[in-house]
């Protein structure tokens, strides 16, 4: 029954082998074979995703959507042309479960039309996903990508310190205007709101570190090392408390892991204290930085400030409209999208209380999808998360380049799903896309049992 659960054991690989749908694919198989550009198929994904992610902060969300539905049509026409064989994950299934429950939801939602446009939202984000998936199982792509995005998320960041250096106007009422801060610069960038881009460079600051350790020769890394200051920087003076803890909580993943990773070299002795001195002194230097930067102490102090400060008090009114809902619906949700959301809320909500969003990816999932769709997604998390560490342990005995870019993708959604706690910014096209790419890439790392050897994952 664990085995089940967990996938463990279960020849995912050869599913396709004894498949009846795929025999009856045989025609598409052999044009496939007489396609002078086929071939060349998944290099034409890449180049589908460099244009979309190098693309994601500047240009309109119907765009991105287009981008998005080329990448699911490509990885249609591949994968039904496709010999039986590898490509099929643990995580493939739990995301096909989850996009299931969403599809179910919409089905029986009370809003159904508006349900449906969220569900092509999710659908176009799984396409990716399954390309990406394909895609990145090649290291060089996996490092053109990841490169591309640095390259956009430095260029976010120069401009958004800009905007801190010389001022920005306020799109919006960002902080409380009865606190000492209501007149501090919150800068946001091309993204034009702070907590987007705050959850647009969580990722980011992840992977620009992890460069430093991927990337050959130190011109490259030293490039890798201004990325992740700037980054990190311009990520800080967002102002985002919901950035900051997703931030936060992605360091530590992110350096846990480090250290895990680097323990194989370790005495028995460092083994032992190696992790509990890192947690010692992350928290001191979080500690010193809180209580010696005077804005950073308000803005942190403000957490814990309850109904006092006014987007505390704003979320805590609309999480208790979005239980209500949930009471109301638990099984299965109102459906998909905001649109649904939009439709519904309204009889829920709390005077003068207005939301686009229940401002909790947990809550949003919940109330879109009820117990099912939160349990559905939980699931996905930690098979992805177990089939990570997996790898990771693989790689780690070889102390693979490879590594590290699977570990920035680990800590990227602990930071995400942290900074989805109390926001729910990634279901926009910019943040979202980012979130398969991670699942994606985890995907892209998995191997079956029997085909556990040496491989290109080495290669850098």
């Amino acid at each position: 029954m664990a085995n089940w659960i967990t996938f463990d054991g279960v020849a995912l690989d050869q599913w396709r082998q004894v498949s009846i749908l795929h025999r009856w694919l045989g025609p598409w198989r052999r044009w496939r074979q007489s396609s002078r550009l086929l071939p060349w198929a998944d290099w034409i994904g890449l180049g589908i995703a460099l244009l979309l992610y190098g693309l994601a902060p500047y240009v309109s969300t119907p765009l991105l959507g287009v981008l998005m539905l080329a990448a699911g049509a490509l990885w249609a026409l591949l994968t039904l042309s496709d010999e039986a064989g590898g490509g099929l994950t643990p995580i493939h299934v739990l995301v096909m479960l989850f996009w299931g429950v969403m599809a179910l939801a919409t089905a029986l939602s009370p809003v159904k039309l508006a349900a449906l446009q969220g569900l092509i939202k999710l659908t176009l984000n799984l396409g990716l996903f399954l390309l990406l998936a394909r895609v990145l199982r090649r290291p060089r792509a996996r490092n053109w990508l990841i490169l591309i995005y640095l390259l956009t998320a430095l260029a976010v960041s120069v401009y958004g310190l800009r905007q801190w250096i010389f001022g920005a106007e306020a799109l919006a009422t960002w902080v409380d205007p009865t606190s000492s801060l209501a007149d501090t610069t919150r800068i946001y960038s091309y993204l034009g709101n702070p907590n987007l881009l705050a959850g647009y460079l969580v990722p980011a600051v992840c992977f620009s570190g992890a460069a430093i350790f991927v990337w050959p020769r130190w011109l490259p890394k030293l490039l890798a090392l201004v990325m992740t200051g700037v980054t990190t920087v311009c990520l800080v003076l967002t102002l985002s408390r919901g950035g900051w803890i997703g931030f936060v909580a992605a360091g530590f993943v992110l350096l846990l892991l480090v250290v895990q990773y680097w323990s194989i070299w370790f005495s028995p002795r460092w083994r032992r204290w190696a992790i509990p001195a890192l947690l010692g002194s992350l928290t001191a230097v979080l500690i010193i930085a809180v209580l010696g930067v005077d804005t950073l102490q308000q803005r942190v102090m403000s957490i814990f400030a309850g109904r006092e400060d006014s987007s505390n008090n704003f979320r805590l009114n609309v999480w208790a409209a979005v239980v209500d809902m949930i009471r109301d619906y638990p099984i299965l949700g109102i459906g998909p999208g905001n649109d649904a959301f939009n439709q519904i809320y309204p009889l829920y909500q709390r005077p003068r209380f207005t939301a686009l969003s229940a401002y909790s990816v947990f809550l949003e999932i919940t109330v879109e999808a009820g117990l099912v769709g939160l349990a559905s997604f939980l699931w996905l998390v930690a098979i992805t998360w177990r089939q990570g560490w997996q790898r990771l342990q693989w790689l780690r005995q070889q102390q693979a380049a490879q590594g590290y870019w699977l570990m920035a993708a680990l800590a990227g959604q602990g930071g995400m799903l942290a900074h989805g706690l109390v926001d729910t910014v990634w279901y926009r096209p910019q943040v979202s896309t980012l979130w398969w790419l991670m699942m994606a890439l985890v995907a892209s790392y998995y191997q079956p049992q029997s085909a556990q050897t040496p491989s290109q994952e080495t290669a850098s």
